[in-house]
């Protein structure tokens, strides 16, 4: 589908996309920003560094959407990316804001389908693990959550796993939460329905 196709489609719900450029070369990459895309996601610090510096003539806005390897951390600061969406635990929080010299845009991942397979923190202990970062890691500024649908076909249980986190989100937001990232390409259309206003999209956008 075509970048403005989507774009349209997002932009009734006021969603922001990030276009999920981990299996693209920079040429794909640089192809859709000539189409409009402005946010990038990567979820690999290495390959984020090299498109990074290949692209650095480029206004992109990389997002980082990985797990984050405690042998990575201080390679990830130094690339400033406009926003770390895979914070995943306190503990990783606390590592990353004791080596920040900057503040740093960051959203916590829920692991809201209780999917083993996936990283995240439990839905049950979201909120006081984001007002425990919140007050804990000043150099982290959390404006948001982040998650995964459901790992299913059946549309009901990816719905409700939407539900679950913006029902989080809508907690946060007297707390400094703005962003519910949540929805990708094969169920990013249910995702905006049950209120996500940023959505990771990758095969849908570069094929």
């Amino acid at each position: 589908m075509k970048f403005d196709e989507i774009l349209a489609k997002t932009a009734k719900f006021n969603a922001q996309i990030v276009a999920v450029s981990k299996y693209v070369d920079v040429q794909a990459v640089g192809r859709l920003f000539d189409e409009g895309a402005i946010n990038f996601g990567e979820n690999r610090v290495q390959e984020l560094a090299k498109k990074r510096e290949i692209l650095a003539n480029l206004a992109i806005n990389w997002h980082f959407i990985g797990n984050l390897q405690s042998n990575k951390i201080n390679a990830l600061i130094a690339l400033r990316p406009k926003l770390w969406q895979s914070c995943n635990s306190a503990k990783l929080a606390k590592a990353v804001d004791l080596r920040l010299n900057y503040r740093l845009d960051t959203l916590l991942e829920i692991n809201v389908a209780n999917e083993p397979s996936k990283s995240g923190i439990d839905a049950k202990i979201a909120v006081e693990t984001f007002l425990q970062i919140k007050s804990e890691c000043k150099n982290l500024n959390l404006i948001g959550v982040m998650s995964i649908g459901a790992h299913t076909n059946e549309a009901s249980k990816i719905e409700q796993s939407f539900k679950a986190t913006r029902k989080i989100f809508e907690m946060l937001k007297p707390h400094g939460a703005q962003i519910c990232s949540m929805g990708m390409s094969d169920d990013y259309e249910i995702a905006l329905e049950n209120g996500s206003n940023m959505v990771r999209l990758g095969s849908i956008l570069f094929g």
